[in-house]
């Protein structure tokens, strides 16, 4: 669900509307004409989406030991050592 912006379409504003307030939605959500403050007239403001980009936030060490799941490193030809979580401290092929 996207979080829209809204701010205050006139003068008479209240403190939520003058400096403007976010609203999590569903995109099937009609957008909001009044402030649930004071009643004010409100337009929906269009801003830049947060995209987060790559992964390197959910491999993390801690992130993934803290999800239960084990994290291994390769060290040599067919060998690999645990680098986080619970399992074997290295695993071969041999």
């Amino acid at each position: 669900m996207p979080i829209y912006e809204y701010a205050a379409s006139t003068e008479r504003s209240c403190a939520t509307c003058r400096d403007g307030f976010e609203r999590l939605q569903k995109l099937a959500d009609a957008a909001l004409t009044e402030c649930p403050d004071c009643g004010a007239p409100i337009r929906r403001v269009i801003c830049a989406p947060q995209v987060i980009a790559g992964q390197g936030h959910v491999l993390r060490e801690s992130h993934v030991a803290k999800h239960g799941f084990t994290q291994y490193r390769r060290v040599g030809k067919g060998k690999y050592e645990k680098t986080a979580g619970k399992g074997p401290d290295t695993i071969s092929g041999d």
